[in-house]
């Protein structure tokens, strides 16, 4: 029975890896011990389960339904594995997808204190600014900023942050501090992903009144880090959430502008991927981070 399970969970990491290598990395067996354990398991099916090619290796179609129904009864088994500890122990592995920022900035920092709680869980912590398919990809929890993707996740609430603008002490000495959005126009200003209203276009709120102005950079980017960075660096003025800029802030690298103009926070979510129940690890976690945020 352990050996057939052993070969479920080799199956289910496999499909979503897409790579005997990388499933066994997960699990700590060897490529060929993989691939041999995967084999038996077609030949007690008796079906085709896995295309392997020199590139990846995909489902077929019946891998594709076994797939489906087998994940399910893993998650329940680990449900009633943990149950019945009764100790709060969690074990395994838990795939994260994270931003760099916030990943860098706000999780890697709380990690220390839940590991310690939990020594026989290993994270499996995937950074990356492109936003992953969490079922391809096989990944337990995402944690995003900003808007949800489609319903083919599931997601809750985590916590939110004010969006701020930012310069440099040395910058504002130079140009001056904005008091009004329309004061915007005659600055630089750096673009970077926290945009309340898209890449160009800053909603502001103020006693009532709704203002949105166009804004055009000299420095464009699609990651917090070097949107800030330029911005220490004295290039202009940025906006970002309060997560990507905190430490910043409290240095003295950067100041912050027009508080009196407020914005639409920045929610952070987590986000499951539906159709499978979530480990106990991965929901662990989650509520570890909705406290501690």
């Amino acid at each position: 029975m352990t050996d057939r399970l052993l070969a479920l969970r080799i199956f289910v990491r496999t499909a979503h890896s897409g790579s005997f290598s990388r499933a066994g990395r997960d699990l700590g067996l060897s490529q060929p011990s993989i691939s041999r354990i995967l084999a038996q398991l077609e030949a007690e099916v008796g079906a085709r389960l896995l295309v392997r090619t020199t590139r990846a290796v995909t489902l077929t179609e019946a891998g594709a339904d076994y797939l489906a129904r087998v994940e399910p009864l893993l998650a329940a088994l680990e449900e009633a594995d943990h149950v019945a500890r009764g100790t709060g122990e969690l074990r395994g592995l838990v795939r994260v997808a994270v931003s760099s920022s916030f990943g860098v900035r706000e999780v890697i920092p709380r990690l220390p204190k839940f590991l310690e709680l939990h020594p026989a869980l290993r994270i499996d912590l995937g950074i990356n600014d492109q936003r992953q398919d969490l079922i391809v990809d096989g990944v337990d929890v995402a944690l995003r900023l900003g808007s949800l993707p489609d319903s083919s996740v599931v997601a809750r609430k985590l916590s939110e942050a004010p969006r701020v603008l930012a310069a440099s002490p040395a910058y504002l000495a130079r140009r001056g501090r904005p008091r009004n959005p329309e004061d915007l126009a005659s600055h630089a200003v750096i673009i970077g992903p926290g945009g309340a209203s898209g890449p160009n276009a800053w909603t502001f709120r103020k006693s009532g009144q709704t203002r949105s102005v166009r804004v055009e950079g000299q420095l464009t980017t699609a990651v917090n880090e070097a949107a800030v960075a330029g911005a220490v660096a004295g290039l202009g003025i940025t906006l970002t959430s309060l997560w990507g800029c905190r430490a910043e802030i409290e240095r003295g690298d950067l100041t912050r502008i027009m508080e009196d103009w407020t914005m639409a926070p920045v929610e952070a979510h987590a986000l499951f991927p539906s159709g499978r129940a979530a480990s106990p690890a991965a929901r662990a976690f989650i509520d570890y981070l909705a406290a501690e945020l």
